[in-house]
């Protein structure tokens, strides 16, 4: 077997190659640091020279979720990216999306806020990405990478969920991780789906094929209130589907600790340094890790919660994943939140310092 080709890259640059390399039919998208390298990472590859897929930069970021919009109500593979701000600005598309029961991807690298705020990392946008920042009751299928590597293989995940769930998936990373450069191995090429493969796979799709007799009519909109409680009430089923199926999580040197630590992304990165550190000076302690913000691993924090004296968890904000946390174990143990704020990514130490505080 041939040996994987390793590449030195940053977290952006792995979002763009693996995007090309994934069958994506097309990414519309406006910069903003700190994911700008996405788009010109795509724009230097010139894929529609190589696998056809479209590389559009939008007039803003109203107009690049639109536009996903169209491409997806044909059954396209498309997505998005952006950071922050940018995010808030495309939170009715996504509503849209989500009504409309649309398969995307789009790809935040945090930065902090509020406002402009600075260009620096954070993770101060769990509440818009995790809770619907739009309006109405959805969900976006959320993954959180925590490596380089995790960025590449994340594009796949994030198009398959989406297509499964016919819901738009975020794949939500700080900007540390999308900033820092490591060894990737990237995905294998993927053949571009056919119009016949994708309207086998998509009836749902508005394709414009000739010869139909009921065009497909891709909308949200239902002005009939019993209707559209029906329709909400078949995207909750749905989400309950994949609140079973598709949590994904990572345990790390939690068997014989006392006390947990709680982080996604980069955080969780300084909480395993922490863990060493506290380990060195007799405090066991161990790491969950959500790689899906949401479905959020509830019930697997709830099960490691049943023996443990505390948790903490670290986060780049001034505490938003710990209200998820503090419903799993239902307030039977000590939650506290440690977090710097304005783009400041706290050290182990600091985490372990605050870890120190809660034991006391």
């Amino acid at each position: 077997m041939a040996e994987k080709e390793v590449s030195l890259i940053k977290g952006n640059e792995a979002i763009a190659l693996a995007a090309i390399r994934c069958g994506c039919d097309g990414y519309f998208g406006y910069p903003i640091t700190p994911q700008s390298e996405v788009l010109e990472t795509l724009a230097a590859q010139k894929p529609w020279e190589t696998t056809g897929m479209v590389v559009l930069q939008a007039e803003s970021e109203l107009a690049s979720i639109n536009m996903v919009y169209g491409g997806a109500g044909t059954g396209k593979r498309v997505m998005t990216s952006s950071s922050s701000p940018g995010i808030s600005l495309m939170q009715e598309g996504m509503s849209y999306l989500a009504g409309a029961e649309l398969p995307c991807v789009v790809f935040n690298c945090m930065r902090g806020g509020p406002g402009l705020g600075t260009i620096q990392p954070s993770q101060a946008d769990y509440f818009q990405t995790c809770k619907g920042g739009g309006h109405g009751d959805y969900r976006l299928i959320t993954l959180a990478p925590s490596s380089v590597q995790e960025m590449a293989d994340f594009v796949d995940l994030a198009f398959e969920l989406a297509f499964k769930y016919r819901n738009p998936a975020m794949i939500l990373a700080d900007g540390v991780i999308g900033q820092m450069m490591e060894k990737v191995v990237l995905p294998d090429f993927k053949p571009r789906r056919t119009e016949e493969q994708i309207i086998k796979e998509c009836p749902w799709a508005a394709t414009g094929r000739m010869g139909r007799k009921t065009p497909n009519v891709i909308t949200s909109l239902e002005l009939q209130s019993e209707v559209m409680e029906q329709n909400n009430l078949r995207i909750q089923e749905k989400y309950k589907r994949c609140e079973e199926n598709e949590v994904r999580y990572e345990e790390y040197k939690c068997e014989d600790a006392d006390y947990l630590i709680v982080a996604f992304g980069s955080a969780a990165r300084i909480a395993k340094k922490t863990i060493a550190l506290a380990r060195e000076q007799g405090i066991k302690v161990g790491l969950l890790r959500p790689i899906t913000l949401w479905p959020f691993p509830t019930k697997e924090i709830a099960k490691l919660a049943k023996n443990k004296k505390g948790i903490l968890v670290l986060e780049f904000n001034a505490g938003q994943m710990i209200e998820d946390v503090k419903l799993a174990v239902e307030c039977k143990l000590p939650v506290e939140h440690y977090g710097r704020l304005g783009g400041i990514v706290p050290d182990p130490d600091e985490a372990l310092d605050a870890l120190k505080k809660m034991i006391k």
